[in-house]
């Protein structure tokens, strides 16, 4: 008697080594826009009073467009130059998805991938516009130009930002102002007091991961000619900039919920993660902040951080409805 066999959409045949559409747009990390796009929404439905849901739809697929877009781009460009070649480190948390290395052949295909998530970006965009009031057009419309040519840009030539030491500033840009700016401007907010209150914490929440992963990647990134932070300023500072940032996501929170009238205390839920295991990784990272197999174990726990973080903000902000 035999078993039949079944894929699972966006994965690869069973026994087959081919990746699927979820592993080259790296699906797991998707969480890192869809994180703020929440926080932002319930948010902006805290101020205005009611929402906007085909207005949210719409804002998501965007989000995700842009950031599967980046991902993909990511990877593309990491292999043309060369730094994933030499890239013996790889991990969850950093090195890229290593698919190209594998597999060359879809060079073409993960091509058409970045470019079809960008276009479904900007067909959202395009109709998000007709719900939004006009006055919030130029914003929506420089959002998506300015978040399309990081997609891109963020690795591709003639603009490298990760390779110019751009990268970090680009990533805590998208993953937190732009990305609460856009949840709000879906539901008809600009820039709102609170909505620039909340924009810090989660981009400086993504760029903590990104800083753990080039203290492991700094050998590989050195060779490709990628410099950021830990290639120009070495592993040590980059570790004091990994605490400082999360230093700072504390400190945006609690100046959150001390606000008059703003989300208040729910919003400090999201701390619990920095009482837990931000100790834990703060000790691994700044002892063993030259030592990539060590480092490892802290952009794990840097990741779970980054997810209960998210997952607890986004219930707090949640809780100021009910």
């Amino acid at each position: 008697m035999t078993q039949e066999k079944t894929t699972t959409p966006g994965q690869g045949p069973p026994g087959s080594t081919t990746p699927g559409l979820l592993q080259m747009i790296r699906a797991p990390f998707l969480s890192s826009i869809i994180a703020p796009l929440l926080a932002g929404t319930l948010l902006s439905v805290s101020i205005n009073g009611f929402f906007l849901p085909v207005n949210f739809f719409l804002m998501l697929i965007i989000g995700i467009g842009l950031h599967a877009a980046v991902n993909v781009y990511n990877d593309i460009y990491d292999t043309i130059q060369g730094t994933d070649a030499v890239n013996v480190h790889r991990n969850e948390a950093s090195g890229g998805s290593g698919i190209l290395q594998a597999h060359p052949e879809l060079m073409g295909k993960m091509f058409f991938i970045a470019r079809a998530a960008l276009v479904m970006a900007l067909l959202a965009t395009a109709a998000l516009l007709i719900f939004i009031d006009r006055a919030l057009w130029p914003h929506l419309i420089f959002l998506y130009l300015l978040s399309a040519f990081f997609s891109k840009y963020y690795t591709a030539p003639p603009f490298k930002l990760a390779y110019r030491g751009l990268g970090e500033i680009s990533v805590w840009f998208a993953f937190g102002p732009m990305a609460i700016l856009i949840a709000a401007v879906s539901q008809n907010i600009g820039f709102h007091p609170y909505v620039v209150a909340l924009m810090p914490a989660t981009g400086l929440s993504t760029s903590s991961i990104l800083l753990v992963g080039q203290m492991i990647d700094l050998d590989a990134d050195r060779k490709g000619g990628k410099h950021g932070v830990a290639s120009r300023l070495g592993t040590r500072a980059t570790a004091l900039f990994y605490l400082l940032a999360q230093i700072l996501i504390v400190v945006n929170l609690v100046f959150l919920a001390a606000f008059p009238d703003a989300p208040s205390w729910p919003v400090l839920l999201a701390l619990l993660p920095y009482f837990f295991l931000f100790p834990a990784a703060a000790r691994i990272i700044y002892k063993h902040h030259d030592r990539p197999g060590e480092l490892k174990k802290g952009a794990k726990l840097t990741v779970l951080i980054h997810l209960v973080f998210s997952l607890l903000l986004i219930v707090g902000m949640g809780m100021r409805l009910i």
